[in-house]
């Protein structure tokens, strides 16, 4: 595929990353020369230095024949018009932005084909907030992602010494909860993965990702270590975008509390929100965290721009008695870092970002892509479309299937069904099926499994 990305940053150059080492035919386009300069000595990709808005920029960088543009700069502006650009001069067939601005986001009438003819719209923020919003809902939770709209969801949780199947097989989950499915998708132990057997024993410190149908996904969590309460007080570093969002999205279940610097957005979060209690100060006062009792605080969330300044304040919050404290980290770098010690999670904006915009540039019916481990595996809903003739998955068992080294079959959502896959499952048309990679330079060929033949049509 001939893709070409606006803009060399954390996001463009990660997607670059993920996308040079699929075959595809990348083109990055940026106005700094010495991101670009980096870049391409890092991957196997083209660079062309100059504004992603100009029609000659994007005729240099290949517009002509390009199957996708994926505008994301730090300009809403440049990504919108760059989208107008490619649709009237050169027919870009799909067109994605990444818009910030809530005020553009909200006039949903202003993204089509008479208007801006953007394809897919990208909101970091909202897609950070859901991220979050679902790791309150699941209180333990190192990860939890939606699929099929919420039908089943993907947990990784850490198991802890005393969790009933610790030091035991896999294989005696089902004797724990017989009336419950739920199938074990991967397991990182000391950064490895581990494919699942039914002999694998689970040991203290593992990080389990395991997939379930919704309503099951507590009684699971209970198997691998002692439920957390119900999250009650919570705690907002940052009044932002991100912080106003998730504030606005969790008020009515929770007490929440927004800390944030500026006197001007203070009024501003006041006037917007309802039952929230907006106090003016810097995250990082212990007299300030002390005066509003963090240490009742089932979580502290540090959601400013500032990396170092969520990592202390953070820390601080979790001195002073915060039970769980997660922070947002734009370096990817330092994500490893500091995840698991005294910050219990730490969330990078531009994975979240990144798994949304992989489930638009993969081939074949892939619905959903997310990234696990920070980027190390991979989960991925796809549809098989097509008949037993057409299709080299249906009609076929599970075990029957060539799939590619390290991978795996979770489930498979057909309706309103979870079906938690077992060797003799056999997949259906229109199913979504639910597949792991942890080797991702076989996405390729889990790509070619759900194509359609020619036959078909």
């Amino acid at each position: 595929m001939k893709i070409i990305i606006l803009g060399a940053g954390q996001v463009g150059g990660s997607l670059a990353e993920h996308l040079a080492s699929e075959a595809n035919d990348i083109t990055v386009v940026d106005t700094d020369g010495e991101r670009l300069r980096d870049l391409g000595d890092r991957l196997d990709i083209r660079t062309v230095q100059g504004r992603g808005s100009l029609p000659s920029i994007l005729r240099q960088a290949g517009a002509d024949d390009a199957d996708m543009l994926v505008a994301v700069t730090s300009s809403d502006e440049t990504n919108m018009v760059a989208c107008q650009v490619a649709h009237t001069l050169f027919h870009t067939p799909t067109k994605i932005a990444r818009v910030r601005e809530a005020a553009y986001l909200t006039r949903t009438e202003l993204f089509d084909n008479e208007a801006i003819p953007v394809d897919v719209l990208i909101s970091p923020e909202q897609v950070v907030t859901n991220y979050i919003k679902r790791l309150i809902q699941h209180p333990g939770a190192l990860q939890v992602i939606d699929f099929a709209e919420g039908k089943a969801q993907l947990v990784a949780v850490r198991a802890y010494y005393g969790g009933p199947l610790v030091g035991q097989q896999l294989r005696q989950l089902r004797e724990h909860m017989p009336n419950v499915e739920t199938r074990v998708a991967a397991i990182f132990r000391r950064d490895r993965p581990i494919l699942p057997q039914g002999d694998t024993v689970i040991e203290a410190d593992d990080e389990v990702f395991f997939i379930a149908a919704r309503a099951n996904i507590r009684a699971v969590m209970s198997e691998m270590r002692r439920l957390d309460e119900t999250y009650k007080r919570i705690v907002i570093a940052g009044g932002g975008q991100i912080g106003e969002r998730l504030a606005e999205a969790i008020e009515s279940r929770y007490q929440v509390k927004i800390i944030e610097m500026n006197p001007a957005r203070c009024r501003h979060l006041s006037d917007t929100l309802d039952s929230t209690v907006v106090l003016q100060g810097s995250a990082s006062d212990r007299d300030l965290l002390l005066e509003e009792n963090i240490a009742d605080a089932d979580i502290f969330l540090a959601l400013t721009n500032d990396d170092e300044a969520n990592i202390m304040s953070s820390l601080l919050a979790k001195r002073l008695g915060a039970k769980k404290v997660m922070t947002i980290i734009n370096n990817p770098a330092y994500v490893d870092l500091i995840q698991g010690g005294d910050i219990d999670i730490a969330i990078s904006p531009q994975l979240a970002t990144i798994g949304t915009l992989l489930a638009h540039v993969r081939r074949g019916d892939i619905v959903s892509v997310h990234s696990l481990r920070r980027g190390a595996a991979e989960a991925i809903e796809a549809i098989a479309h097509g008949d037993a003739k057409s299709s080299k998955v249906i009609g076929k068992a599970i075990e029957n299937i060539g799939l590619p080294p390290g991978t795996t079959i979770g489930a498979i959502i057909r309706d309103e069904e979870v079906i938690i896959a077992h060797d003799d499952t056999v997949i259906a048309a229109g199913d979504h099926v639910i597949l792991f990679l942890v080797d991702k330079k076989h996405i390729r060929d889990v790509e070619k499994l759900f194509h359609v033949g020619l036959s078909f049509f």
